[in-house]
């Protein structure tokens, strides 16, 4: 069972969360509708996390998919493009095309990343700045005011069902405390035990779980932890 999840939080004075399932663990099959099912529940974006067994070892899925969900599921839905690949320059123009909205890449993964930012931009969407565990925070903080969204990992990307890095979370309240209007994103091991740990450092966020825990995720976090979605 894929049980990461992220939370993102930014510093608009409204207090609420908005809900976005992965679809890293749906039934492939069957992925459209999945996602409408998701959507349905209340989600208020799909997360999509790509990889092609370089940068993490695991095969995910391309921007075929993302062009064919964009197609069945229409413009409204925002995917979330959480790229966990090396060179990710080469695929800003394919995910454009196919109907992505928000493409994070990883800043361990390109020697260009200012060159990388202004592509994604031109091309029409938004940009999302991620670091690993193992990277420090002020690494990323020279290139804070030209994302959308800074995106701490909280487990090492490429698998789900590990378990939460509590010892992440100060770079959380630090990139909150030095970029006030900056989105934050949190993503893996969050769930109904770790969500709060990240809430406290967030004003709004985006929660993520495993399509496969919508039982839980969609219902119960929403009546445990009070969280509404913002449109």
């Amino acid at each position: 069972m894929f049980n990461s999840a992220h939370l993102l939080g930014t510093s608009t004075v409204v207090s609420g969360y908005k809900i976005g399932p992965s679809i890293l663990n749906s039934y492939l099959a069957n992925l459209g509708a999945e996602c409408l099912r998701m959507l349905d529940s209340g989600a208020g974006y799909l997360h999509l996390n790509v990889s092609f067994l370089h940068f993490v070892p695991n095969v995910t899925f391309g921007h075929p998919v993302v062009e064919s969900l964009q197609k069945q599921l229409g413009q409204d839905p925002f995917f979330d493009m959480h790229m966990m690949v090396f060179r990710p320059e080469q695929w800003v123009k394919p995910m454009a095309v196919a109907g992505a909205n928000q493409y994070t890449f990883h800043l361990e993964a390109t020697e260009n990343p200012g060159t990388l930012i202004k592509d994604i931009r031109e091309n029409g969407m938004k940009v999302g700045l991620a670091i690993k565990p193992g990277t420090t925070v002020e690494y990323l903080a020279p290139w804070a005011n030209q994302i959308d969204m800074a995106l701490v990992m909280t487990v090492e990307p490429g698998f789900g069902g590990q378990k939460f890095m509590e010892d992440m979370i100060p770079k959380v309240h630090w990139l909150r405390t030095q970029f006030s209007s900056l989105d934050i994103e949190v993503d893996g091991g969050v769930g109904p035990d770790t969500v709060h740990k990240c809430a406290e450092k967030l004003t709004i966020g985006w929660w993520r779980a495993g399509v496969r825990e919508t039982h839980f995720s969609l219902h119960t976090i929403f009546v445990r932890f009070g969280f509404y979605t913002i449109v």
